[in-house]
């Protein structure tokens, strides 16, 4: 049966002049990558078909805005590349006494996916750097950095790292939880089939900016804040590596296809023919080869019920998804 499913896609496909035969988050799709597209991955049931308003709506990163502003306040460093630089790197065994690296958060029905990156790799620099493990806030980059976007509705990476440097962002975990002085405003939440979390509600604008830390935090807000030293982009992709060996994870932007939505192992590249849905922004971590295939090891920010555990690879190499064209990251102020 799944062999005779596999062949009628394969013929709808040919019978079509353009883009897959069918719709973003359908089994047919599915069963496309696992049986037809010989692909370096696998695809299996994230989300339901009834979701994907809600998937485009966490996709918050608007590419061509975003473009024009990096180009316009590039800020490239030069990394020297050296000859010792490894085939295969993951922090968490160079770093392991950061616990940031190897956490999966949740932004829920939200389109801050570009808090997120930015928050998460500045928590694991802090750590890395010698400032101690600690939580910065993607609640307090959402509400509180004046010109970083629109909350919900999308953002910019780069005045999240600039917001960083010039404005400083306190500390914080996920929802409801006793980690610094503003946790994340909204639960994790079910954006998956057979999730063991309630489903996501209704979210949209941008939450209120409150300067003040959580009662029985013990700090005030404004001595909270952690600030950055300096901001850059990094572009060649040998430079990427060394910097993540050198200095810890980035973040980084990518274009999202229906198929994505899917991903559940090995080295994600996109599929031909399949749809775009929007922009994201993720935290670029390590990377590898597998199966003769280099990666990019990349956490993502939809919790851990997704994916390869919250986290996913993506081609290394060939630019996947855009995924080396908008890298920025920094140094922070310990």
């Amino acid at each position: 049966m799944e062999t005779l499913l596999a062949l009628c896609t394969l013929v709808t496909l040919v019978l079509t002049s353009s883009g897959l035969p069918f719709p973003p988050l359908s089994d047919a799709e599915i069963d496309y990558v696992n049986n037809v597209a010989h692909t370096t991955w696998r695809a299996g049931r994230n989300f339901q078909q009834s979701q994907l308003d809600m998937v485009k709506h966490m996709l918050g990163y608007n590419w061509e805005a975003n473009d024009k502003m990096h180009k316009k306040f590039q800020n490239r460093r030069r990394v020297e590349v050296r000859k010792d630089l490894p085939s295969q790197f993951d922090p968490r065994k160079k770093w392991p006494n950061c616990t940031s690296l190897g956490e999966i958060r949740d932004q829920a029905n939200c389109g801050s996916c570009w808090a997120f990156g930015a928050v998460e790799t500045m928590s694991d620099r802090i750590c890395i750097h010698g400032g101690g493990n600690v939580h910065i806030s993607a609640d307090d980059m959402l509400s509180c950095c004046p010109y970083c976007g629109m909350g919900c509705e999308g953002g910019y990476t780069l005045m999240a790292w600039m917001w960083y440097v010039h404005g400083g962002v306190v500390t914080g975990g996920q929802y409801n939880s006793s980690e610094g002085c503003k946790t994340y405003f909204l639960p994790h939440c079910d954006h998956h089939t057979k999730g063991r979390y309630k489903p996501c509600g209704e979210v949209t604008g941008k939450p209120e900016c409150v300067k003040k830390c959580r009662e029985g935090y013990g700090k005030d807000y404004e001595s909270d804040k952690h600030r950055g030293r300096e901001h850059y982009h990094v572009w060649d992709v040998r430079e990427i590596m060394q910097e993540l060996v050198d200095r810890g994870p980035v973040e980084a932007s990518m274009e999202v296809y229906s198929d994505f939505i899917s991903y559940k192992s090995g080295v994600y590249q996109v599929t031909k023919g399949a749809s775009k849905l929007g922009s994201h922004a993720i935290k670029i971590l390590g990377y590898g080869v597998e199966n003769g295939t280099e990666y990019w090891n990349v956490a993502n920010s939809w919790n851990a019920d997704w994916g390869d555990r919250g986290f996913f690879k993506i081609r290394r190499g060939h630019n996947e998804c855009g995924i080396e064209s908008h890298v920025i990251t920094g140094l922070p102020r310990i």
